[in-house]
């Protein structure tokens, strides 16, 4: 067989390279020769993944909330892979910048759309069952969801609303023992922190203290005034942040809460999370005022956050994709 002229040009390219390591070509040619051919299911370890299911009960539709937590894990980590590149760009433009919150939406926009496998996908009586062998862990325990969080904005928009005055110009330390999901994991009879807190804190309070310190300057927030200082123009950037916050702030907790009525509302008294959290004052928006870029939204906006408005907001930015 005769070697085309493409083909010499890449084994000389192959000599150039193995030559500048110290290495010789022709045993990784070797190596080459005797490996097997690359599968699918071996690139993605598909076995491995449909083998990380542990039902803790017999109900069959426990097996449906371990895998759509699951997936919803593997979305959290698709967004912080774009949250480390946008905040690891030696020179960050705002084409860049712009492009990858995109495609944080674009998973966001996946997860929300998708929520009615967890609101409408179990039976009620099976759910109420097998939950009480989850305890104490909880949905609240998701370390990549706060993770993205603090690489999306100043970490002061975290403290708990009535604490952000106060702390403004206080040091992360002290912004973390106030920031605001501690607020929303407490007992319901003694105000207490539930253990399902205490656990996820002594986890991973250290990981979240060091990504606030090495995102003070390199969160979305920071990073935005930084090119529109530089006169670059952000308002394709400004359009996607919106859609951000709105994703994370208001519609990913909105559907938790639809879910929570769906499974927990209970007359004439509201059944408790799995983790004892008080969900009816967690989780809706309206409540929490959670805002990661209060400069590009009204007085009236914000003052109306997590009503009616957000619906038509959110529908009039997927039109502008």
């Amino acid at each position: 067989m005769d070697f085309t002229p493409e083909i010499k040009d890449k084994l000389n390219q192959l000599q150039e390279k193995y030559t500048a390591m110290g290495q010789d070509m022709a045993s990784y040619l070797d190596g080459l020769l005797y490996a097997d051919f690359l599968t699918y299911w071996d690139y993605i370890h598909l076995d491995t993944l449909l083998s990380l299911q542990s039902p803790k009960t017999p109900f069959p539709d426990e097996e449906i909330f371990i895998m759509y937590h699951q997936i919803t894990e593997l979305y959290f980590k698709l967004a912080l892979h774009e949250c480390k590149q946008i905040a690891e760009h030696e020179n960050l433009t705002v084409e860049f910048f712009t492009a990858r919150v995109k495609r944080i939406n674009a998973y966001f926009n996946a997860l929300t759309t998708s929520f009615e496998v967890m609101v409408d996908g179990m039976e009620k009586e099976q759910f109420l069952k097998f939950r009480m062998s989850l305890l104490p862990a909880s949905g609240f325990q998701s370390g990549q969801y706060r993770m993205i969080e603090i690489c999306a904005t100043d970490f002061i928009r975290l403290v708990d609303k009535s604490k952000r005055e106060e702390l403004s110009n206080a040091g992360i330390e002290e912004q973390f023992e106030n920031i605001y999901w501690k607020f929303g994991a407490t007992e319901l009879a003694s105000g207490k922190q539930t253990l399902t807190l205490k656990q996820f804190i002594k986890k991973y309070a250290a990981q979240f203290l060091q990504l606030a310190k090495d995102r003070s300057l390199t969160n979305f927030s920071a990073l935005y005034h930084q090119l529109q200082l530089s006169g670059a123009d952000v308002s394709a950037l400004a359009d996607e942040l919106r859609k951000l916050d709105l994703y994370v702030n208001v519609e990913w907790p909105l559907s938790h809460y639809k879910s929570a009525v769906r499974y927990l509302e209970k007359d004439p008294v509201d059944v408790a999370a799995t983790g004892g959290t008080n969900w009816q004052k967690y989780l809706p928006p309206r409540f929490q005022k959670r805002i990661f870029y209060p400069f590009l939204w009204t007085s009236e906006q914000m003052e109306e956050w997590g009503k009616g408005w957000v619906l038509s907001v959110l529908k009039t930015l997927k039109n502008k994709d």
